[in-house]
């Protein structure tokens, strides 16, 4: 495990240099972050497994360009949600994610329903503002790093972040 950004630097540059194992190394502690970042970008597990083994081939080869302006899960975070973005265009359909967690122990059917109406209400989400919310909420990022990811200021992170939410709060509510 790497334990310091000395340690990772190191664990890059040898996985730059064609290391498997340091590859593997770099990559274990943020794997299920990049799944979650994938399957909630995608919406289906399959095309979130294909994304996320895109955004693998693209982190091997993009290595040796990684320029360490930012932190290293920042940059895999973004390829992660770039191939996700990737997959929903090419299948044309909307993503959807979920961002509210199911009351405790619901029933089933009422979990289903929840679970339905969520995603229902998501649709109308525009891209930009659910790929926020997605990074926001399932990558763990910072809104700085979501900023640098869309390439949009904090303030406008934070704007984005309040407008989903919102949308999402307002579709549920309305019958």
């Amino acid at each position: 495990m790497i334990n310091d950004d000395a340690s990772e630097v190191s664990v890059i540059d040898r996985a730059r240099a064609g290391d498997a194992r340091a590859f593997d190394e770099l990559l274990r502690p943020h794997r299920d972050k990049l799944w979650a970042v994938c399957v909630r970008v995608t919406g289906h597990p399959a095309d979130a497994e294909d994304a996320v083994q895109e955004c693998m081939v693209a982190i091997w080869r993009g290595l040796p360009r990684f320029r360490g302006e930012s932190q290293f899960s920042t940059w895999i975070y973004r390829i992660a949600a770039n191939a996700a973005l990737g997959i929903v265009r090419r299948r044309r359909e909307v993503p959807v994610e979920e961002i509210f967690d199911l009351p405790p122990n619901p029933g089933f059917e009422d979990a289903i329903a929840l679970h339905d109406e969520i995603q229902a209400a998501l649709r109308n989400v525009p891209e930009d503002f659910r790929v926020a919310l997605v990074l926001r909420e399932y990558g763990g990022l910072t809104y700085e790093e979501i900023a640098e990811h869309q390439g949009i200021p904090i303030q406008t992170v934070k704007s984005r972040l309040n407008r989903a939410r919102s949308a999402v709060r307002a579709a549920l509510t309305v019958e």
